[in-house]
């Protein structure tokens, strides 16, 4: 099932940025903007890319699958300067620790941080910025940004390719504003679509199911009637318990059938 965002939280996730510097790969850019779409954010843009028609390379639409829309309206700027420009909060992601420049926090702070300044300001915008696929960052990009990102790895192979360093941060973020909206974290199924037998048993189909698997227990010698002692209380408890539904009941008169007729 496809939740419908509502308006205010649409907002909110309109507000949010990513941005690549100097991209060169394509499939890079087209595997980012599926990254983007999946955690519900469309806002994409590329920082003097090596194609100037990058968005529209075989392998960048092959590898957005899907998500061509978000590729398509992908801003295309000259410099991170205009890119940044109607960003009040944005997030170096790096790997490499810096000596000089902004504080430095780990991609979840970074995600607590964008929820708490979106929540508190109505027109702030946040942005992660990535760098190039082999050099990242360089530190005047950096100095550009109020703070610094990491993404906890392996520190003797911390390099993540640029596309899913994207996806990692998406996917923070979606989670600090879904729990700050009350978006639903778990997919669920549209009620509407349910078949008829899913629905719960009414009761005078379980007393008939109860009667029946009597019927089969005796059957095959399991209960004696003469001496039942406390076995058929305890069965009823045992499947009230269950919530029987429809489907179940019928499924369960199919083996009592069954039984009554190996009997036999």
């Amino acid at each position: 099932m496809t939740h419908i965002i509502p308006p205010k939280t649409a907002h909110v996730f309109s507000r949010v940025r990513f941005i690549m510097v100097q991209p060169s790969h394509p499939g890079n850019v087209g595997a980012a903007a599926r990254a983007i779409k999946t955690m519900g954010f469309h806002d994409l843009c590329l920082v003097a890319p090596r194609y100037p028609d990058i968005c529209e390379l075989p392998e960048a639409h092959a590898l957005a699958s899907g998500a061509g829309d978000v590729l398509s309206a992908a801003a295309l700027v000259g410099t991170l300067e205009e890119a940044l420009a109607p960003v009040t909060l944005a997030f170096a992601l790096t790997a490499r620790a810096r000596d000089l420049g902004p504080p430095p926090c780990d991609i979840r702070q970074a995600a607590a941080a964008s929820r708490q300044h979106l929540g508190a300001h109505e027109n702030g915008q946040v942005a992660i910025v990535l760098g190039t696929e082999r050099s990242g960052l360089t530190n005047e990009d950096i100095a550009r940004c109020q703070r610094i990102c990491h993404i906890p790895a392996n520190p003797d192979y911390s390099s993540l390719n640029v596309a899913q360093a994207l996806q990692l941060a998406a996917w923070e973020l979606r989670y600090a504003l879904a729990v700050e909206t009350g978006l639903p974290l778990l997919p669920s199924t549209d009620k509407a679509s349910q078949q008829a037998g899913s629905e719960p048993a009414a009761n005078d189909k379980v007393q008939a199911f109860l009667a029946h698997w009597e019927q089969a227990l005796v059957a095959i010698q399991f209960l004696d009637p003469r001496h039942p002692k406390k076995l058929m209380p305890r069965m009823q408890h045992l499947f009230a318990r269950s919530e029987l539904s429809q489907d179940e009941v019928d499924m369960l008169r199919g083996v009592c059938t069954a039984m009554i007729k190996a009997c036999r």
